[in-house]
């Protein structure tokens, strides 16, 4: 708390400040929090079950690949797209009620994602023309802006000092009269 003091008394505390100094303090975990070994024994699939809070014959852990996932349990493949957006969920946003599994794979199964389990409604061959029809029309655009070119109207390059007469090598007693450039 005194650091909260402290740091809110050096500079004008904002509120993302505060926010992340109060996320940080809640933000602690234990060892108990993070994935065991694989379970080996049935006692071990016990224990590990009810550390998630989950019946024995449901658990179901990934298999010991080499990759890491421990004794975490194996859940679903369902995006949260997939999921009812009108049901009564504890936290809407994910579509997910307290207690329920976190998929080890949440941040590919999120709305933020897209759904890459949802198949496509508009035919592969539809799919090829569209695209073709956009390739097309660009280069048709390209050909036309490259035969055709519109540029801003220029006038010639002004100097200042008699069109730089001395500056080009001339002498200074033929200096022509003055061009205007403009009429008034």
């Amino acid at each position: 708390m005194a650091g909260l003091c402290r740091l809110c008394c050096r500079k004008p505390a904002n509120v993302s400040t505060v926010a992340r100094i109060i996320s940080a303090r809640y933000a602690t975990f234990s060892e108990d929090d993070l994935p065991g070994l694989y379970p080996k024994t049935p006692q071990e699939r016990k224990t590990a079950a009810k550390k998630y809070g989950m019946r024995v014959e449901d658990y179901e852990p990934y298999p010991d690949d080499g990759l890491g996932w421990g004794d975490y349990p194996k859940g679903q493949d369902v995006h949260d797209d997939d999921k009812d957006p009108h049901a009564d969920w504890d936290f809407p946003e994910e579509r997910r009620n307290f207690g329920e599994l976190v998929h080890i794979e949440q941040d590919l199964l999120s709305r933020a994602r897209p759904n890459i389990y949802a198949k496509s409604n508009i035919p592969l061959k539809k799919q090829a023309m569209m695209l073709g029809t956009v390739l097309a029309t660009l280069a048709g655009l390209f050909w036309i802006g490259g035969h055709f070119k519109n540029f801003q109207p220029v006038g010639p390059k002004q100097f200042p000092y008699n069109d730089l007469w001395e500056e080009k090598g001339n002498r200074p007693e033929d200096v022509p009269e003055t061009k205007k450039h403009y009429v008034i």
